[in-house]
């Protein structure tokens, strides 16, 4: 009955005031700029976890945003090394040039990693839609050649993913965050069952396990963490060949208590930004159950 009663409050939210949303937006988006988001991960690694920073934003269509935003986010890496915080970088292609060229892709991703390099530090490339999923994999492979400290996104719920994780089982120090995915592909394409999708997480997530692949396992999925937990066990993986990802501001008590007393890593997505306001509608439909909590909070405050 909860569920039903959340994915009606998340139907109804997006026609809701922009004010009241961001209300409840900013429980789990660090705020609009720089300076609100690294104090939000200041905290987070005060209390023991790691953290990925996102600028919000895709689709960019001007090669002088690209360059802008390929700069702030460059500004972020100079930030977080000042600051000596344990934080790396996740950034969506179409953010920096995707949409424009291949060249300038490639040349924004390439001048984000040489600073990240000096620093030590790491980049994620973030997945987008199916649309994207060719070039976001060719982009990486050729990044590859040049920088160790860059990773990839899978989605589970894409057929083709069994594949792609596979062609990576030869090449060293791969390193890939494994999500469900948040986008509506079409049924061709994808899984769309909550229980085949959670099935090929853990095959893929068993595949990378047995193929020493570093996987960040980027679920709030209890079923799926189970899952998880036995797989490490069965396997006997070491607890420095993964981490467990989480969102910034979705409730997970119960396995933060979990992850520590087994002495797991813990890495929490946080994003920031201007454009909040999307990425919070699309959070909502992908995770009702969010909708309700918030809305709880809202009233209780």
């Amino acid at each position: 009955m909860n569920n039903i009663i959340n994915k009606i409050i998340a139907h109804f939210v997006p026609i809701l005031p922009k004010p009241i949303i961001k209300k409840f937006a900013m429980q789990y988006v660090a705020g609009e700029d720089s300076k609100d988001a690294l104090s939000v991960i200041k905290k987070i690694n005060n209390n023991g976890f790691s953290t990925t920073l996102d600028i919000l934003g895709e689709h960019t269509m001007e090669i002088l945003a690209c360059d802008s935003i390929s700069n702030d986010y460059i500004n972020l890496l100079n930030q977080i090394d000042e600051n000596k915080l344990d934080c790396n970088l996740s950034i969506k292609p179409t953010h920096i040039g995707l949409n424009i060229n291949k060249k300038i892709l490639q040349n924004n991703f390439s001048k984000i990693l040489k600073v990240a390099q000096k620093q030590n530090n790491f980049i994620r490339i973030d997945m987008e839609n199916s649309s994207a999923t060719t070039e976001t994999i060719a982009l990486y492979k050729h990044l590859k050649n040049s920088f160790a400290n860059v990773g990839i996104v899978f989605q589970a719920y894409l057929f083709r993913t069994e594949d792609d994780l596979n062609s990576y089982i030869n090449n060293k120090g791969s390193n890939i965050r494994l999500c469900k995915g948040i986008y509506n592909e079409d049924r061709k394409i994808s899984f769309k069952g909550y229980e085949e999708i959670n099935e090929n997480y853990l095959k893929l997530l068993k595949i990378a396990f047995e193929n020493k692949i570093y996987v960040g396992i980027a679920t709030h999925d209890f079923k799926i963490l189970e899952g998880a937990y036995k797989l490490i066990k069965e396997l006997n993986v070491s607890k420095h060949m993964f981490e467990f990802q989480v969102l910034y501001g979705v409730p997970m008590s119960y396995w933060f208590t979990l992850h520590k007393k087994n002495n797991y890593k813990v890495r929490i997505y946080v994003p920031y930004g201007k454009e909040w306001y999307d990425y919070s509608i699309r959070r909502l439909k992908e995770n009702p159950n969010i909708a309700g909590y918030i809305l709880k909070n809202i009233f209780k405050n």
